[in-house]
C-alpha cells in the first residue's frame, strides 16, 4: 500500500499538533462567537481554522515552505469569499462585518498552526478575543455618544419628490433656495419614481450644517407648488 510507504510517524505526529492546535484556538475563538448568538459560531470559527490549517500543513508536507506561501494567499481569498456570505444588508445597515473579519482572523491562525508556528497563532487568537470583548464596552461608548452634527465631517443630501410636469422648474428653484440658504447644492441629480413622479436629489456642498437651519429649509420646499415630499438626509464618512 502506498500509505505504508509514505507514512512516517514524526511528521504525522508534527501534522496531528499543528490541528489540534489550530482546533483549540479557534474554539477559543468560536466560543466567544457562539455565546454572542452570532452567524459564525463556535463550529464556523473552528473549521475554518482547522481547514486553514490542514491546507498550509498539507502544502508545507509536499512542496516545502515556498509553496505553502502561495496556498496561504489562495487561503486567504478562500476565507474572503466565505466571510461574504455572514455579511447582510438591511436597508441602510450592513450587519456582519465583524463575523466575517472573526473568521478572516480564524482561517490566520489556522494557517500560522498549519504552518508550525504555533505561538503565533496563539498570539493571533488573544488579539482577536480582546478585540470582541475589551473592545466591545469602548465601541458602545462611542455609539451612546450623540452626534455632533455641527462638527463632524459628512455628506448631506437633500431629497425632493415632485411631480414630474414641474421637474425643470423645481430643480432650478431647488438648486436656488439652497444657494440662498448658504448650503449650496455641489450635485443635483433627477430620477423618474413612476406614477408620474420624480425625485431630486441634492447633494450639499457643506460638509457641517444646522439641522434646524435645514429643517426649515426642507419645510420651504415642501410648500412649494409640485413638491409633494421634502426632506435631509446625513451619512458620515469613515
Amino acid at each position: 500500500m502506498r500509505f505504508i510507504e509514505v507514512f512516517e510517524f514524526w511528521p504525522f505526529l508534527d501534522t496531528v499538533v499543528s490541528l489540534a492546535a489550530a482546533f483549540i484556538f479557534g474554539t477559543l475563538v468560536g466560543v466567544e462567537r457562539q455565546y454572542r448568538q452570532r452567524t459564525a459560531g463556535l463550529r464556523t470559527n473552528v473549521l475554518v481554522a482547522v481547514g486553514a490549517a490542514a491546507f498550509v500543513d498539507l502544502a508545507m508536507a509536499i512542496t516545502g515552505p515556498a509553496e505553502a506561501t502561495r496556498v496561504i494567499s489562495y487561503v486567504v481569498s478562500g476565507v474572503g469569499f466565505l466571510g461574504a456570505g455572514a455579511i447582510m444588508r438591511e436597508g441602510m445597515n450592513v450587519r456582519g462585518l465583524n463575523t466575517a473579519a472573526t473568521l478572516w482572523c480564524s482561517a490566520a491562525i489556522g494557517a500560522c498552526a498549519g504552518a508550525d508556528m504555533i505561538a503565533h497563532a496563539a498570539l493571533v487568537t488573544v488579539f482577536v478575543i480582546a478585540g470582541n470583548t475589551l473592545l466591545r464596552p469602548l465601541a458602545n461608548a462611542i455609539n451612546r455618544k450623540p452626534l455632533d452634527e455641527e462638527a463632524s465631517e459628512a455628506t448631506y443630501e437633500v431629497t425632493v419628490t415632485v411631480r414630474a410636469g414641474e421637474l425643470p422648474r423645481l430643480r432650478t428653484l431647488v438648486a436656488d433656495m439652497l444657494e440662498k440658504a448658504h448650503y449650496p447644492a455641489g450635485d443635483l441629480e433627477a430620477h423618474d419614481r413612476g406614477e408620474d413622479l420624480a425625485e431630486i436629489v441634492a447633494t450639499l456642498v457643506n460638509t457641517a450644517v444646522n439641522p434646524n437651519e435645514m429643517d426649515a429649509v426642507a419645510r420651504r420646499i415642501e410648500r412649494l407648488a409640485g413638491v409633494t415630499h421634502a426632506s435631509w438626509a446625513i451619512s458620515t464618512k469613515d
